[in-house]
């Protein structure tokens, strides 16, 4: 939904961008694993508590992640497998990010609320991919979504970099609507192998 909207105004940009990396011989798998690199500084980061640091760090990962598709696109290099590993490596970042949080929580008293919440907010994000992969394994084309990966990130960045205050309420802002963006999808599917059953009848 964000990407959407948020795409054409850095078109230019990640077009200069995508141009001087493919000058360069940079391939787009080249960029998908410098990301996840990326994340994991970011990770090790805020594992120390540095939430702010850890933030800009993750924010410059996503655009690393936001580059390596528009790159297979301009350089004609876009593949399965590229489409594969960017999607898993995805997963793991995600992973990465809430087990570093965890980390730090863990240490801190009075935390428990934060581990709590952090927890579901993973699981919701691994059934947001998981839905979307088994219903394109029904060949159900499903791409709607509240929060999907850039509003999740969007928001954990924001959080992070703006302090607990804000982080906080995010959070608990994160833990539902994820969750309830993989409802939506549920319902999506069920939606569509409804209505395809009623056309066939």
């Amino acid at each position: 939904m964000l990407a959407k909207y948020v795409r054409p105004l850095l078109s230019i940009p990640v077009a200069k961008l995508v141009e001087w990396m493919q000058g360069a011989g940079v391939t787009p798998n080249m960029v998908t694993y410098a990301g996840f690199l990326l994340t994991i500084v970011s990770a090790i980061i805020l594992g120390t508590g540095a939430f702010r640091i850890g933030g800009f760090v993750l924010w410059t990962a996503a655009m690393f992640d936001m580059l390596d598709g528009s790159l297979a696109r301009a350089t004609n290099q876009s593949s399965v497998f590229g489409a594969f590993i960017d999607s898993t490596l995805d997963r793991y970042s995600e992973s990465v990010t809430f087990l570093a949080m965890v980390y730090y929580y863990s240490a801190v008293p009075g935390s428990r609320m934060q581990l709590v919440l952090i927890f579901i907010i993973l699981v919701g994000s691994l059934m947001v991919s998981y839905t979307r992969a088994r219903a394109e394994g029904l060949n159900v084309k499903v791409t709607e979504g509240w929060l999907q990966r850039p509003e999740r990130l969007t928001l954990l960045i924001t959080g992070l970099i703006l302090g607990s205050y804000i982080l906080n309420p995010i959070l608990w802002f994160m833990a539902i609507f994820t969750n309830l963006t993989a409802l939506q999808r549920v319902y999506e599917v069920y939606w569509r192998l409804r209505n395809e059953v009623t056309v066939k009848k």
